[in-house]
């Protein structure tokens, strides 16, 4: 009842108090469940951020892991960053009206959406989707075979051994995909510039070149590790604690996506927050 007063007198009607009672009711328990994931996943980076106990394997995984995250990706970053730094370029191009902006804006602003924002949150959540869910099979199938357990028995730390090295791989390697992608999107709006012949190749450089500031490089180099972290420690926790058999492992894989998905767009709000403003 109190509750249903205080909504009455900030304006809101019964229809509102229903619809947020019911809601309650509906996620009641949910942020326990949380918590408990919470807690399950920092016991679980706890256990992995330990010193391998063979540096040897450890440095095979990480070449494998290398190639498997990070090499692979190339060809699915080089198109989506030549076709979206040619979309942004063409449609900033068409919305300038006015004679008074002139047509080096278009170069700007093609730099500022592909370094700030396109590259290493648009291409993060692409791989979330490539390299996350193969991190959560992968990692899933070996739980559901029993090779982790034989791992344990064997003595070996397995978060250790099977995601340590994924992690690492993906904080190293992503950001040299992330500098790629930001070189392809630029070149993708200027080439989109020169051939439909909306801004001459002089204005886009123009644009391109001035008014630059460094540390917007370097907070999408931020950006892109703590995306690489969230990506491969996600997923990897999720594949590690499947139970039964090849359907949760699928349903695993899909929810290292979607998790991984929806803590990028969080971090990045916050992240933008913390360095831009």
């Amino acid at each position: 009842m109190f509750a249903e007063q205080v909504f009455k007198k900030l304006g809101f009607s019964e229809v509102w108090y229903f619809i947020m009672n019911y809601l309650s009711g509906v996620f009641k328990g949910y942020h326990m469940v949380m918590i408990r994931m919470l807690g399950e996943y920092l016991l679980l980076m706890f256990t992995t951020f330990k010193r391998p106990d063979k540096g040897p394997v450890f440095r095979r995984q990480l070449m494998t892991e290398f190639i498997g995250l990070g090499v692979d990706s190339f060809g699915i970053v080089a198109i989506i960053s030549v076709f979206t730094g040619a979309i942004v370029a063409i449609q900033t191009a068409y919305n300038i009206d006015s004679p008074l902006i002139p047509l080096s804006m278009v170069g700007f602003t093609t730099r500022q959406m592909v370094i700030l924002e396109f590259s290493p949150t648009i291409i993060s959540l692409i791989l979330a989707g490539k390299v996350g869910s193969r991190i959560a099979s992968e990692i899933g199938t070996m739980r559901v075979t029993e090779q982790i357990d034989a791992l344990r028995v064997m003595g070996v730390n397995p978060a250790n051994y099977l995601i340590l090295p994924k992690i690492t791989a993906a904080m190293l390697f992503n950001p040299v995909l992330i500098t790629f992608s930001i070189v392809l999107g630029i070149f993708g709006g200027w080439g989109a510039c020169v051939v439909t012949d909306l801004v001459t190749s002089t204005d886009f450089i123009q644009g391109l070149r001035g008014w630059f500031e460094p540390f917007t490089v370097t907070y999408a180099m931020i950006k892109t590790l703590v995306f690489a972290f969230i990506i491969s420690s996600v997923s990897g926790f999720l594949g590690y604690n499947v139970q039964g058999g090849s359907i949760e492992v699928g349903r695993a894989s899909t929810k290292a996506v979607v998790y991984s998905s929806i803590l990028i767009i969080f971090f990045d709000l916050i992240l933008t927050q913390l360095l831009l403003i």
